[in-house]
């Protein structure tokens, strides 16, 4: 049999210090672990890199293999009867049926050095041996809101997959569920944040923020200026004329406006306090700007009363 290179294998000179081994091994795994790698061969390689690190970490054993490794790397050697068996097969990589994620099984490697190889500790982090905990990372997610749910102060409901480390430090995501009561003074692009709610810490630390930012939807009725709101309030000419009473719609109700004689398009009546709410008893303001429309289709009958006010009346506009 041909004896694998592990120098090789981990770009590694035979005078590799201990600390050069492991920093080597943390590189590739990080490059070539399944679930991370791009490369068709990626699982091949990252077998052969724990391979590799679970003899060449171990002095007892690297002894041994160096000195089975003084033959020519081409040259077909028979080693000792139970190097296979000891050396041989360090990791093995099996699919899950049900999950479909990769368990990986490592015989000589420890678990803290195979998670060391997906984090990369700060300067003075290690202390006695261990990484001190750091804080998670801030996840950032948009959601959109009524007009109707700010006015309210609504509860409402977002779904969130969030970044998480599994027990072999790869990341994932993980579907979460929040419940988040809308402020009353909220404005377009508002950042709420619920702290120890985002992505949780790779070493035992604690878990960063959630940032959920707000997005105001459009609405169908009302536009937005701040804390004020504006309606199209759609009259027929004589409503215009002789003046009526109308309902206006706002986000606490119909309320009854009445409309003078002689009103013109462009006109604007406001209706104090029934804009969107603001800090403490702020409330802004509801406008209602008068647009006058015509029958598009006007009956005989009409159309001779129109006639007959042409030819009475006296107003001209244009001239």
């Amino acid at each position: 049999m041909k004896l694998k290179d592990y120098y090789q294998i981990l770009g590694l000179e035979l005078s590799a210090t201990p600390a050069e081994i492991k920093s080597a091994y943390r590189k590739l795994a990080r490059q070539f672990h399944p679930d991370v790698s791009k490369d068709p061969k990626g699982e091949e390689r990252f077998k052969e890199i724990a391979e590799a690190y679970a003899t060449l970490k171990d002095a007892e054993k690297r002894a041994e293999y160096d000195n089975v490794g003084r033959h020519d790397p081409s040259e077909n050697i028979r080693p000792p009867p139970d190097w296979q068996q000891r050396y041989g097969q360090a990791a093995q990589t099996t699919q899950s049926a049900e999950s479909g994620a990769f368990n990986t099984l490592f015989e000589d490697l420890d678990l803290s050095d195979f998670l060391a190889a997906f984090s990369t500790p700060r300067q003075g982090a290690r202390r006695s041996g261990r990484h001190v905990p750091q804080t998670g990372q801030n996840h950032e997610v948009k959601t959109t809101v009524t007009l109707e749910q700010i006015y309210a102060g609504a509860e409402i409901e977002i779904s969130v997959n969030l970044p998480q480390f599994d027990a072999l430090g790869v990341l994932r995501h993980s579907a979460r569920t929040f419940h988040i009561r809308i402020p009353k003074n909220t404005a377009d692009g508002q950042r709420l944040r619920l702290p120890g709610k985002g992505a949780q810490s790779r070493n035992g630390g604690a878990a960063g923020d959630l940032i959920v930012v707000l997005e105001v939807a459009s609405h169908a009725v009302y536009r937005v200026n701040k804390r004020d709101l504006t309606i199209d309030l759609t009259l027929a000419p004589w409503e215009a004329v002789l003046g009526t009473r109308v309902h206006i719609p706002t986000l606490g109700g119909m309320v009854d406006l009445k409309i003078p004689a002689g009103t013109s398009a462009g006109c604007k009546f406001r209706l104090a306090k029934r804009g969107l709410p603001g800090l403490g008893d702020e409330q802004g303001d509801l406008y209602a700007k008068v647009q006058i429309d015509v029958p598009t289709n006007p009956t005989a009958r009409e159309r001779e009363l129109f006639m007959q006010l042409a030819a009475e009346s006296g107003f001209r506009p244009h001239r």
